[in-house]
């Protein structure tokens, strides 16, 4: 599957390491959940995007399709926070209500969970969460297997 798009990936050369790319990412995730199943395992994907660096709500948004196509089960949203003035300036605060929008775009799109907030980060409690979010939905015997 290819997942290289001309808008979504285009900041991502300036945000992380220029040897991992879009594309690259979406394989890796994609690739540990089919190894998984191939071997009769379950396995859940996370996955996480900080926004606020000039994206655009559709450019969001097709990075979250791209990332269920690839199998991702959970998601955080986040805002980018520059943490000195040597790395990238913020373009944008966005509000917890697109921070909310997006949660709800994404239960759509069926992720099984998504943390989505302006102080949320890659490691937000994800696991405790998903794990309630999953119990909360009757799930426990699915986790348990």
């Amino acid at each position: 599957m290819e997942f290289d798009r001309d808008h979504v990936g285009l900041l991502q050369g300036y945000v992380r390491d220029r040897r991992a790319g879009y594309d690259q990412s979406l394989r890796g995730l994609q690739a540990a959940k089919e190894l998984a199943l191939a071997d009769g395992r379950k396995l859940y994907t996370k996955t996480s995007l900080m926004l606020g660096l000039g994206e655009g709500r559709d450019e969001v948004l097709e990075a979250m399709r791209d990332m269920r196509a690839a199998g991702v089960d959970v998601l955080t949203l986040g805002q980018y926070l520059r943490p000195t003035e040597h790395h990238l300036a913020v373009v944008e605060y966005v509000t917890p209500a697109v921070f909310d929008e997006l949660r709800l775009e994404g239960e759509a799109m069926g992720f099984r969970y998504v943390a989505s907030g302006p102080m949320v980060r890659s490691s937000y409690k994800a696991g405790e969460f998903f794990m309630q979010n999953m119990i909360e939905k009757g799930e426990e015997a699915e986790l348990a297997a």
